[in-house]
């Protein structure tokens, strides 16, 4: 604690002396938090320090998934804009926390005042660019991503880059941006496991299972703990049938942080290992998670909405998740989710409506083709569904259900 200190002092005149630099970013994020809310205490007048620890908190939510760290950002970016409305830093944050609690709609009104105000902040172009691919915006998001690599090509631009070029259709481009993204590097250690979750993600959807492996485990290497990499070396081995294997990574995956994702995985893997009663704990425990939801005000959640559906479970409170979602976001995963949810519920020319809107982009996303072919066989449309069946096994040889 000692050292915090003494480097929390130093950076109180480095950052007069560098213009705002942030000399703490070399700091672990609990770290800064230590030596943000000390400098706060020496200098409570200074906004900038309150806005540097709201961001700490952010970048802790995005390590831990504890939203409590975002309320706790938001207390202190509310208290800085009370203080100054026109506080520049704190209403970047203010979008960023927006982004997160899927406030879409205010981020892309927020974000383009925001571009008017500092033209040249690539941040800017990045968080609108956020909100209108959720928004179902995709071609003003193209040009918000394009400003944003222009200002400044660097791992935050190139990621968002390499994520649309996979929605556009292009899957070599965007693994190739993604690794110039890890290759630019970032001072966050768990930005870079981000990205080789990314890319480790791309790999599994064009049926590399061996190179995504070798992404995820690169990035547990680079962050260790990343529930994120664990989960995807889990998804990866059990691809490749290593079935205990990818158990063990799932568990450490959802002891760092308990997803309904991650149980549903166990439940698929227990099942499939013939132990029922380690299964139905995990199936128990994704209807706690959408209890908790429910309790706490959450009306939407697609990943429990597209894992009712995956397991035929529960269809009315499939199409009651994702309609919510639907509307709040228009992207063509909540289509999909959607339209996977009517299916269940046998509404197949509403699901073939959906699908559509899903797979508009051509991305090469080989669930999508799965659900369409799923529809079309329940409509009688065997022709059709022979043709998704083609795309798909084109797309991802090694995909099943």
């Amino acid at each position: 604690m000692r050292s915090i200190v003494a480097f929390a002092l130093a950076a109180a005149s480095a950052f007069g002396q560098a213009g705002g630099a942030n000399p703490l970013a070399v700091l672990k994020t609990d770290d800064q938090i230590a030596a943000y809310q000390l400098l706060i205490q020496s200098t409570p007048e200074n906004l900038h320090y309150q806005n540097r620890l709201a961001a700490a908190y952010i970048q802790k939510v995005r390590e831990t998934t504890d939203f409590g760290y975002l309320d706790r950002a938001s207390r202190i970016v509310e208290s800085v804009v009370a203080a100054d409305r026109h506080d520049y830093e704190a209403l970047r944050l203010r979008s960023e926390i927006d982004l997160e609690r899927h406030n879409f709609a205010r981020v892309a009104e927020d974000s383009r005042e925001l571009t008017r105000i500092a033209p040249d902040d690539p941040w800017n172009w990045g968080t609108l660019g956020d909100a209108l691919i959720e928004l179902g915006q995709y071609d003003a998001a193209a040009e918000a991503y394009q400003k944003m690599v222009a200002l400044r090509p660097d791992m935050a631009s190139y990621n968002r880059a390499a994520w649309f070029r996979f929605l556009a259709g292009d899957m070599p481009g965007a693994t190739e941006i993604m690794q110039r993204a890890i290759a630019s590097g970032s001072p966050s250690t768990e930005n870079t496991a981000w990205c080789l979750v990314e890319l480790g993600n791309l790999y599994l959807k064009s049926g590399h299972s061996g190179d995504a492996e070798k992404a995820f485990a690169a990035a547990v290497k680079v962050f260790p703990s990343y529930h994120p990499g664990y989960g995807g070396l889990g998804k990866a081995q059990a691809v490749q049938g290593r079935l205990k294997e990818a158990i063990a990574s799932y568990e450490r995956a959802q002891a760092s942080t308990p997803l309904p994702d991650y149980a549903a995985a166990l439940y698929d893997l227990y099942r499939a290992s013939g132990e029922e009663k380690q299964a139905q704990q995990e199936r128990d425990l994704i209807d706690v998670y959408d209890h908790l939801d429910l309790s706490n005000g959450e009306k939407a959640n697609r990943n429990v909405a597209m894992i009712y559906a995956d397991h035929n479970w529960r269809p009315d409170r499939a199409l009651e998740l994702a309609k919510a979602e639907l509307e709040m976001r228009k992207d063509i995963y909540t289509y999909d989710a959607f339209a996977w949810a009517l299916y269940r519920s046998r509404l197949y020319d509403e699901a073939k409506t959906a699908i559509a809107q899903a797979m508009k982009l051509g991305t090469p996303e080989p669930m999508f083709y799965y659900h369409a072919q799923q529809i079309a066989l329940a409509l009688g449309n065997d022709a059709q569904a022979a043709e998704y069946g083609q795309r798909l096994k084109s797309l991802n040889p090694e995909f099943r259900p």
